[in-house]
């Protein structure tokens, strides 16, 4: 079948790469895809991914089998929907099944009326209230915008001034714009953070292999929150009994709770995790596969992705046998000088065929041609995956990748899996 994939970043780089292999995979496409995606698949400009009566006019006439989005802007806005009316197969969650990843609210709310582990709260659409709160809790706590940040919309504040001044930036200065209108303040969780991805078609839910990403800029977890400067799989810190109580008590009664709602939920669930204390406890969902644990974890998956996703579309996914590597995987990114913040764009990469030649994968997430060089064109420039046989390996494979390549202000993590270490 004639397959498309929606999106442009390492995420979906990583989806077309893995999906490219499938038996199933006649023709790829990519709305609108990126260079590394140009491999394996024909990159579409032109269409905007927030354009659903476009998507579904192109995904027609060039008789697509399978729509698999990445992002999570197009699976809030209703793209799933409109192309299973069209009659059209897609991979992801509804309108109304993304909710759980566009409102924080809903998905806090969903945790407390089903009794699923999550860290205490408040809501709060009143600054000033909202300010009052934090005087008496105290800190370390945390504030998040209601809706989509682009997984940036989150404040761990150390003391009383700073999360006052996350409130008057996300609501008043509108620094997520109308994401921030509402807020959560929540308490702070204090251990380890894991993330578990997982298949579900509405009834089963299989976990893929946890991850773990650094969020943190800096080394050591220092610096701003960012949309993930690498991560590894496995997570030594999601044990046999750890994951199984994260099924157990997070996962199934999720997709339940979606259910009693009325909700069928199907495609990829993301539960970032904290283990407190050997418990696992929802700091976030999100409606879609992770940046950067995609590129972790898919590498790792044995099975034909294809295959899954329409397990998931059809309701058959207790048929699949899912079964992954025992090996491991690590994904440095390589990001631009100043991300998250401001950083200049236009420099040109050297070495990408070097790191390839020593083993790794490269997976694109914000590169751009400029005649025959390849330039930077975004905050998170490069994944550098490796897989081997453990987690020491996989990093050193990776990071002499990273050494082999270059571009003006290459700012990267020299960290990568310390907790794993």
């Amino acid at each position: 079948m004639n397959i498309l994939i929606i999106g442009s970043g390492g995420r979906e780089h990583t989806l077309a790469w893995k999906i490219s292999q499938s038996s199933k995979c006649e023709k790829l496409y990519a709305i609108p895809g990126n260079l590394g995606i140009a491999e394996v698949a024909e990159c579409i400009e032109g269409i905007s991914i927030n354009d659903n009566s476009a998507v579904i006019d192109f995904a027609k006439s060039h008789e697509i089998g399978l729509v698999v989005i990445g992002p999570e802007a197009p699976l809030v806005n209703g793209l799933v929907d409109d192309l299973t009316a069209a009659g059209i197969k897609a991979f992801g969650p509804t309108k109304a099944a993304a909710q759980i990843e566009g409102s924080k609210i809903f998905a806090k709310n969903l945790m407390k009326k089903y009794n699923i582990p999550t860290a205490t709260y408040e809501i709060f659409d009143d600054v000033n209230k909202a300010c009052r709160y934090i005087k008496a809790a105290g800190t370390p706590i945390v504030v998040k915008a209601d809706g989509l940040a682009a997984g940036k919309g989150v404040i761990v504040a150390q003391t009383v001034d700073e999360a006052i001044n996350a409130v008057f930036e996300v609501m008043e200065q509108k620094s997520f714009g109308e994401a921030g209108s509402r807020i959560v303040i929540e308490e702070f969780m204090d251990g380890e953070e894991a993330s578990v991805l997982a298949f579900t078609d509405g009834k089963t839910i299989i976990p893929m292999v946890p991850s773990q990403d650094h969020k943190r800029v800096n080394d050591g977890d220092k610096g701003l929150n960012t949309g993930g400067m690498g991560a590894y799989a496995p997570a030594p810190i999601m044990t046999e009994e750890i994951l199984k109580k994260a099924e157990d008590k997070i996962l199934k009664p999720t997709i339940a709770a979606m259910s009693k709602e009325g909700i069928n939920y199907k495609g990829c669930l993301y539960a970032g995790l904290m283990i407190v204390n050997g418990e696992p406890k929802v700091v976030e969902f999100n409606a879609r596969f992770g940046d950067p644990e995609t590129q972790v974890v898919l590498p790792l998956l044995e099975n034909d992705l294809v295959d899954i996703m329409l397990a998931c579309i059809e309701e058959n996914l207790d048929t699949q046998k899912i079964e992954w590597s025992s090996d491991s995987a690590v994904c440095i990114v390589l990001a631009s000088g100043g991300y998250p913040q401001n950083y200049k764009k236009g420099f040109e990469i050297d070495g990408i065929n070097k790191a390839k030649a020593l083993g790794n994968l490269i997976f694109h997430a914000g590169t751009a041609k400029a005649g025959n060089k390849i330039v930077t064109n975004g905050g998170r420039v490069l994944g550098v995956v490796a897989r081997a046989d453990n987690i020491k390996s996989a990093v050193d494979k990776a990071y002499k990748g990273v050494e082999v390549i270059h571009f003006d202000n290459m700012h990267f993590r020299k960290d990568i899996a310390y907790r794993a270490l």
